[in-house]
């Protein structure tokens, strides 16, 4: 049998990392978490670009083909949501990271009528919808991705960005009139007021949004 090519190593010569053990215990915590469709693109990729791999705060499994969750929706949020506005080249980036489906981001940007630069609470709004059952349940999910409270909290968000979120969805396909639409902005403006300005999914509970 010819003699392998190269050099030969023994084990007392191949140097294993202290920190091995921990960086491969995190690396499999947040694959459980997170679920990928593609390890190496999610985790590897982010961490060559010295970014922080984006990793769902707890298990999630996708309903549809797409794989757009509300854990991932969040994650988007945390990379993007300083900026008013991202540039689309940016929000594909992220997007592929997260290997999401290109289909689903296309149907996005076209319903949202975006461009190079978009709108990062309109886009949110509509991906948010595109998960949803209904419009009380798109603004349920909004609520969980935009709020600041801690995971388990009461999801709130400030009224204005509530309200402008609302008449944004309910424009979409006609689905609420005008009429209907004031009635439930003006019920849910008596509610922040009594919440520090605040409105929760809970305040959803007596509405029938569509």
């Amino acid at each position: 049998m010819p003699a392998p090519e190269g050099p030969m190593y023994s084990t007392q010569q191949i140097n294993i990392p202290a920190e091995l053990p921990d960086i491969l215990k995190q690396f499999t915590k947040a694959a459980i978490r997170t679920q990928p469709k593609d390890l190496l693109v999610w985790y590897f990729r982010a961490l060559a670009n010295g970014e922080k791999p984006p990793v769902k705060e707890r298990i999630e499994l996708p309903e549809g083909k797409s794989g757009l969750t509300i854990g991932l929706l969040r994650i988007l949020h945390r990379q993007l949501g300083d900026y008013k506005t991202v540039t689309l080249s940016n929000l594909s980036r992220r997007w592929d990271g997260l290997c999401l489906d290109a289909t689903r981001l296309n149907d996005l940007i076209t319903a949202g009528d975006f461009t190079r630069e978009v709108d990062w609470t309109k886009f949110m709004a509509l991906a948010c919808d595109s998960i949803a059952k209904d419009l009380n349940d798109a603004m349920k999910i909004f609520c969980e991705v935009f709020t600041e409270d801690p995971a388990g909290g009461a999801a709130s968000i400030p009224f204005p960005v509530f309200a402008e979120i609302l008449h944004y969805l309910s424009k979409q396909d006609n689905r609420m009139s005008q009429e209907k639409l004031n009635s439930a902005l003006e019920y849910l403006k008596i509610q922040s007021d009594k919440q520090d300005g605040m409105v929760t999914p809970r305040n959803l509970q007596s509405l029938q949004l569509q």
